[in-house]
């Protein structure tokens, strides 16, 4: 059985998009860090500031390398392109999310997009696990982290 992409397209196609995903993500984050973020009530666990981007570099990378393993395995098209599809709409969340909370300055906003983007990974992370548990277990720090934000999304719009 031939792979749906070859390795050499499939790593460097998938850095790139998870790459891209996280530099548009933070077009929306940085401009509002300074200003309109620090201005609002958070709660007691909120991380400092400087874990965020060394946290989501490492993520990235993690979910460039589990989208790579699964589109270069020996052919299975249909449950890899459904799996593929799945994590790109779970990319275009996780950039969605950015927009809301910090483009749109609207915590409430960003609950609604956590809330699908948590349920589009969970649902990923099986679908990567069934074809490839080395993949699958590359984003259960994901999930963890989106489980978080989650969290702390709700609990900055409970604060404020």
């Amino acid at each position: 059985m031939r792979p749906l992409f070859s390795p050499w397209i499939a790593y460097p196609a998938a850095l790139l998009l998870c790459f891209s995903a996280a530099t548009l993500g933070s077009l929306f984050t940085t401009p509002y860090l300074a200003s309109w973020y620090e201005t609002i009530a958070k709660p007691s666990f909120n991380p400092p500031n400087w874990v965020f981007p060394v946290v989501w570099p490492i993520l990235f990378l993690m979910m460039a390398i589990a989208v790579a393993r699964i589109a270069s395995l020996p052919s299975r098209p249909v449950t890899q392109l459904r799996a593929l599809i799945l994590f790109g709409a779970q990319l275009i969340l996780n950039v969605l999310w950015s927009v809301a909370f910090f483009g749109r300055q609207s915590p409430p906003s960003g609950m609604l997009v956590v809330v699908f983007l948590f349920g589009a990974v969970a649902t990923t992370l099986v679908l990567f696990w069934r074809l490839d548990r080395f993949a699958g277990a590359l984003l259960v720090p994901y999930l963890a982290w989106v489980g978080f934000a989650a969290i702390l999304n709700a609990a900055i719009v409970m604060l404020n």
